[in-house]
């Protein structure tokens, strides 16, 4: 039997950033979530929170469309009704236009204050002024404003922060300031959902800093990928947290699993490359911060709950692959979804009482249900659930027996 939600309880759903992987990871976990929760619906939640592409799956959920809706739309192959990747990817071409037409100026004055004292003056100190001119991003993030005010034009939804029945806030980065913004609250709420998703999806290096009323933002991540404190601070009793991107750790893994069914994953991360050193310390510094929010959390918010879902530490699919991948939508979110299902069973005893205190109950028949699946039936390996489960319960084995292995 369902408990009812107590009226006086709010629910909040904050999620993290983590480019398109993340995105994908977080529509998969939601869609395992909501069909496993009894007495809450995804689509009808108090409070809203998303950070980069956190904030772009935040925006659809408070406008309406399901999680099994959004995850529909990323397995299927053919579509890019959802998420089209070549809008996101083109060119700045606007943005080298410009920073090309600063170059004659710049070396004229460089060459200017370099000639005014040659013999104190080093060349490449002089002309460290051209360094202006370097593009501040690869890729035209206008796509993701364009496509979302287009989504949001029709099927009763809205580009408007005052007309959701939610509350939804997205958190940008100040790029003068170093502060974070949360679009949505009071002073920020008539910036377009869109333009706000644009930027606090406007990772620095790839994406230009978007310019909103005077001011420019950039990557809501840059100051802590999980907003959470937005929604307990707005009144959330419970706030369901997904982070995608977590660092990961080798020595729990007993051996080398495939990425991607071709490659194995290194013994030694070092052997990855720079692209994985640099993906593990990424991971590394966002994850501790992280952490030690959610302890704060506990000390600050007292009698409030968070629940955390996110990858494990040693999730060989997670950390391969490239975090702006998008080709292989249909597996990660398919993982994501198996993997969420596998998380909520194994921490049964933990959550239920949790859940309980705000009218939801856990599902145990669908978690044990190892037939279902977001892929269609022709998608499917034959007994991928089952094998799935199998492996999930053999290394849960191989950890307990390696713990308490005694040596000679």
């Amino acid at each position: 039997m369902v408990v009812a939600k107590n009226k006086t309880n709010k629910i909040g759903l904050a999620l993290a950033g983590g480019g398109p992987v993340g995105g994908i990871y977080e529509v998969g976990a939601m869609a395992a979530l909501a069909e496993s929760c009894k007495g809450v619906d995804f689509n009808h939640l108090d409070i809203y929170v998303g950070v980069s592409s956190g904030a772009f799956i935040a925006a659809n959920i408070a406008n309406g469309l399901s999680p099994a809706l959004l995850a529909e739309k990323l397995v299927d192959t053919r579509s890019d009704e959802f998420f089209d990747a070549d809008l996101f990817l083109r060119p700045a071409f606007r943005e080298y236009l410009q920073r090309l037409l600063d170059v004659p100026v710049l070396f004229w004055s460089s060459l200017r204050e370099y000639l005014s004292d040659p013999w104190h003056l080093n060349v490449l100190e002089a002309f460290q002024g051209l360094s202006h001119a370097l593009p501040t991003g690869i890729f035209n993030g206008a796509g993701i404003d364009e496509s979302l005010r287009k989504l949001f034009s029709s099927g009763g939804r809205s580009n408007d922060f005052r007309q959701l029945g939610h509350r939804l806030y997205i958190v940008a980065t100040d790029l003068d300031s170093g502060e974070s913004v949360a679009f949505g609250s009071p002073g920020h709420e008539q910036v377009p959902i869109s333009l706000a998703v644009q930027a606090s999806a406007a990772l620095p290096g790839l994406f230009p800093p978007v310019k909103i009323n005077d001011r420019y933002y950039v990557d809501g991540a840059l100051i802590k990928t999980l907003h959470a404190s937005v929604a307990l601070h707005e009144g959330a009793d419970l706030v369901i947290c997904i982070n995608p991107l977590v660092p990961y750790d080798s020595r729990l893994v007993p051996d080398r699993p495939a990425v991607k069914n071709s490659t194995l994953a290194p013994d030694h991360l070092v052997k990855g490359g720079l692209p994985v050193v640099l993906s593990q310390t990424f991971r590394a510094i966002i994850y501790s911060r992280m952490r030690t929010g959610m302890d704060r959390y506990r000390l600050e918010f007292e009698g409030k709950d968070v629940l955390l879902f996110e990858p494990s530490r040693d999730d060989a699919e997670m950390f391969f692959t490239n975090v702006f991948s998008y080709r292989g939508r249909s597996r990660l979110c398919e993982h994501a979804y198996q993997r969420t299902r596998s998380d909520l069973y194994q921490r049964r005893d933990e959550l239920r009482p949790i859940l309980a205190r705000h009218g939801i109950e856990l599902d145990l028949a669908v978690l044990k249900d190892h037939r279902r699946s977001l892929l269609p039936s022709k998608q499917r390996p034959d007994l991928a659930s089952s094998a799935s489960a199998l492996d999930s319960s053999l290394q849960d084995l191989a950890r307990w027996l390696q713990a308490r292995r005694v040596g000679p």
